[in-house]
């Protein structure tokens, strides 16, 4: 697969960030097929890190990549606070506007997120999308996918972090592992039962925080299976 474009975002407060947009490959390139079922009404999805890595981790990269060759417009950015090498984020409001401007820079830039515009992330990412799509109901935004939403801190299940998504009011689609500290499914299903439209909750058996099962378990396909799911997903909103 051919490498990623890069973009420089500019902020608001001053300084920008650096974004990859992995291209979903096109007949006759040097990349691979798209899925038939997206054809030509391709669509785009940023995915945001998680609090302690980049956008060059090893997740947030074969993610990227996966959904790519999927068919998927993929796009990747970092925070401010990983781009300029600090190791604690900043606070939400700095989150959320470097996230609404990697969201507009993509709506410019790229005409698959003209056509039907994914967003979501990596737990903290996934969180933010979802604080950005609750603050701005005309936002274009055709849905969300969040990989390990943070419900809670490890071993502090009342700290919820829930009482925003209410106000998201677009197609969701979380995926956690059932043994996620942040939350598991069984946590989650209330949580989600009261949402309008109901979202989605992709169960990864056996899996962690960040998806990874028992060393018996083959990672790779259940990685494989989790991206498909995302992809089958997406398809399925597009279609609607």
């Amino acid at each position: 697969m051919k490498s990623p474009n890069e973009l420089r975002v500019p902020l608001a407060a001053g300084g920008a960030v650096t974004a990859l947009v992995y291209e979903a490959g096109r007949p006759g390139t040097d990349g691979p097929r798209p899925s038939s079922a997206l054809g030509a009404r391709r669509s785009a999805l940023i995915l945001g890190h998680g609090a302690g890595s980049g956008q060059q981790s090893s997740f947030i990269v074969g993610f990227a990549r996966a959904l790519a060759e999927l068919g998927i417009d993929t796009i990747t950015f970092n925070f401010l606070y990983t781009e300029q090498n600090r190791r604690l984020p900043d606070r939400r409001p700095v989150l959320d506007s470097c996230y609404r401007a990697v969201i507009d820079l993509v709506g410019r830039e790229a005409a698959s997120a003209g056509r039907s515009l994914f967003i979501g992330g990596k737990s903290m990412g996934g969180r933010i999308a979802t604080h950005v799509a609750a603050a701005d109901p005309a936002l274009p935004i055709a849905g969300l996918v969040l990989l390990g939403y943070p419900l809670h801190p490890p071993g502090r299940p009342s700290e919820r972090r829930d009482a925003h998504l209410p106000a998201v009011r677009r197609p969701m689609l979380f995926v956690q592992g059932s043994r996620d500290t942040f939350g598991t499914p069984d946590e989650l299903r209330p949580v989600l039962a009261a949402l309008d439209p109901t979202p989605t909750l992709h169960i990864v058996e056996g899996g962690d925080h960040s998806f990874k099962v028992s060393k018996s378990a083959d990672q790779a396909y259940v990685c494989a299976s989790v991206q498909q799911a995302i992809a089958d997903w997406i398809i399925g909103r597009v279609d609607a």
